[in-house]
């Protein structure tokens, strides 16, 4: 029986990951403020720890947002109906 080796770099993040994650950590003065803006609309009160992980996210769903608009369609597309089981 052979046991198979395992490369130790496949474990580790890639460069391109570490650099896509900092890449996600730069958000505009604007988000920040539609932050604030969301976040006292809401009547949320966003703790000064969680402000960095409030801001990935921000900027990975708006990163995925992006992506869906590059999408083309159609003019003659139509949405889905609803099925129900």
């Amino acid at each position: 029986m052979s046991a198979k080796r395992t490369n130790r770099s496949q474990n580790k993040p890639s460069r391109k990951s570490k650099s896509r994650r900092r890449a996600s950590r730069r958000i505009s003065g604007a988000q920040l403020d539609f932050i604030d803006a969301a976040a006292r609309a809401l009547e949320l009160s966003i703790e000064p720890a969680w402000k960095g992980a409030v801001e990935a996210n921000l900027a990975a769903t708006l990163r995925l947002a992006a992506s869906f608009m590059e999408f083309p369609l159609p003019d003659e597309a139509e949405p889905a109906p609803i099925f129900r089981a």
